[in-house]
């Protein structure tokens, strides 16, 4: 079995531009009102799709209302991400910090208002 979580967002330009040039993703395959991006060792895939498009049916049709969604991306030097995104000018939502059950981590939001956390896990102190 394999997930693919998608996204029902006006923004897929600004999307696309986030997710390749933050986090370089790759396309998997793109159109005018989907796109699907993959991870850049493209062990997993995450979508997005215009609201409202006539080839959908009803159920994927509302936009995303930017709450109650997040992703974590696991890094292996959280440090050394932390460092690069941060030359980028992205605001960080969350510090690098580490918490007492072993993440090392920090957040970031994506264009659609979804919380980003990237973490390293660790043995829990």
């Amino acid at each position: 079995m394999k997930l693919n979580a998608g996204i029902i967002t006006e923004r897929l330009v600004e999307t696309k531009a986030f997710y390749q040039t933050v986090l370089n993703f790759g396309i998997t395959f793109e159109n005018d009102f989907y796109l699907l991006l993959h991870t850049p060792n493209q062990q997993a895939e995450l979508s997005f799709l215009l609201p409202n498009h006539p080839s959908q049916r009803p159920v994927f049709q509302k936009p995303f209302a930017g709450e109650g969604v997040y992703l974590t991306i696991e890094v292996d030097d959280v440090d050394a991400e932390y460092q690069r995104i941060r030359s980028l000018n992205i605001p960080i939502a969350i510090e690098l910090r580490d918490e007492p059950w072993g993440d090392r981590h920090f957040a970031i939001v994506d264009p659609n208002g979804i919380g980003i956390d990237m973490v390293t896990y660790a043995n829990p102190s």
